[in-house]
């Protein structure tokens, strides 16, 4: 039977027309690929190399031969590289970076999808300058970069929604929504336990920027849980209400543990972006990321 490692070595000694040249490309010893070329005259039954003062010259045997294999022979070589290719992927790390504030919504989808990943919790502006200098392979951002160096894809919509516990009374302030009465409704909000995951409160003040066409809220957080996810579980067994993006709500609402108080009309979706240097030849992780990302704040 034939051997394919016999046209593989064929192919390189016809090309380079040098047993040497072709035993360095091949990884092996010049002896290894005689041995090969001759086992394969065998094989065939005829002459395929006439040795020259400066390397080898092929036969009419050989050219004829050469016609015969090279595309199969390519399309093989394809293959393998293909493979090969994918079983690299399959246990490439990966480096993520993410807010921590959206990563409980996303890091699960991810996990599951990839088995190396090593993330990094930082703001939107760290983790962009960290896949620019190419310390980061990936980063999904809520803020749109205009750079040469770096791609980056819109992958979904997300938006600010006050919730609080499904025991919270919001009866009296949806009246006040639904009769446009905005200064009882903001006095009513003052008046509950604020949760916040920043001291610098940035989710209530662009809530109270849009809902309300006020730069500043009124009221001071009670408590400040440095975690999103965390903050919104601790909301959902006690008093008060909260801030956070839907797509972070949304199992806290279905689990019934959260209920939604205000979806304003007057507060704007925002983009979620997926960032990678350019040129990182990281385009099939780029792409799952992408989807997995989309899915995992659109369901």
């Amino acid at each position: 039977m034939v051997n394919l490692e016999w046209y593989r070595t064929f192919k390189a000694v016809y090309k380079n027309g040098n047993f040497s040249v072709a035993a360095k490309e091949l990884f092996m010893s010049q002896p290894a690929v005689s041995q090969q070329i001759s086992m394969l005259e065998a094989h065939v039954g005829n002459k395929l190399f006439i040795r020259k003062s400066k390397g080898v010259e092929p036969t009419e045997y050989a050219k004829l031969l050469n016609n015969l294999i090279i595309d199969a022979l390519d399309r093989l070589e394809n293959v393998e590289t293909t493979f090969r290719s994918k079983a690299e992927d399959a246990t490439r790390l990966i480096s993520v970076g993410i807010s921590k504030h959206l990563f409980s919504s996303v890091g699960n989808a991810l996990i599951a999808k990839f088995d190396l990943i090593d993330f990094t919790f930082a703001d939107d502006d760290t983790l962009f300058s960290l896949v620019d200098s190419k310390k980061l392979d990936f980063a999904i951002v809520s803020k749109k970069y205009d750079t040469f160096d770096t791609i980056q894809e819109t992958v979904a919509k997300i938006k600010l929604v006050m919730v609080g516990p499904t025991n919270l009374d919001i009866t009296e302030f949806r009246q006040k929504l639904k009769s446009d009465n905005f200064t009882e409704a903001e006095q009513w909000l003052n008046e509950q336990k604020w949760y916040s995951h920043d001291a610098r409160i940035p989710h209530i003040k662009l809530f109270w920027l849009h809902a309300f066409h006020k730069k500043r809220p009124s009221m001071v957080p009670n408590y400040i849980i440095p975690s999103e996810f965390e903050m919104l579980e601790m909301l959902s067994k006690n008093s008060g209400v909260a801030v956070t993006w839907n797509c972070n709500a949304r199992k806290f609402i279905q689990q019934n543990k959260l209920q939604l108080v205000w979806n304003s009309f007057h507060v704007p979706e925002e983009y979620v972006y997926l960032l990678a240097a350019k040129n990182n030849n990281l385009k099939t992780f780029f792409d799952i990321i992408a989807n997995e990302v989309r899915i995992a704040l659109s369901t």
